[in-house]
């Protein structure tokens, strides 16, 4: 019964509408960061033109989804602790 359980809540998150509550984090300010040839670039695109201000997109050059995971050199740390420093009181 457990089992089948995770399994219907794994089906039910399939079906969930991940940007049909974006616009409840504003007035919070959003950081995307994205790479300029991640497979993901379009859900980061729908999800930036549907969020509300104040919004910023960063996008990293020469850089896939998984490039912002796993290439530190890429990952920019400068970008999120200015960010993180305008943007926290």
């Amino acid at each position: 019964m457990e089992s089948l359980l995770f399994l219907l809540k794994g089906i039910l998150i399939i079906n969930y509408d991940l940007l049909s509550h974006l616009d409840e984090i504003s007035p919070r300010p959003i950081l995307f960061i994205v790479g300029d040839r991640a497979h993901s670039r379009f859900f980061s695109d729908a999800a930036y033109e549907k969020a509300n201000e104040p919004k910023e997109m960063f996008v990293v050059e020469d850089a896939e989804h998984i490039d912002l995971y796993d290439r530190i050199g890429l990952i920019p740390f400068d970008k999120i602790e200015n960010f993180l420093n305008e943007n926290l009181n």
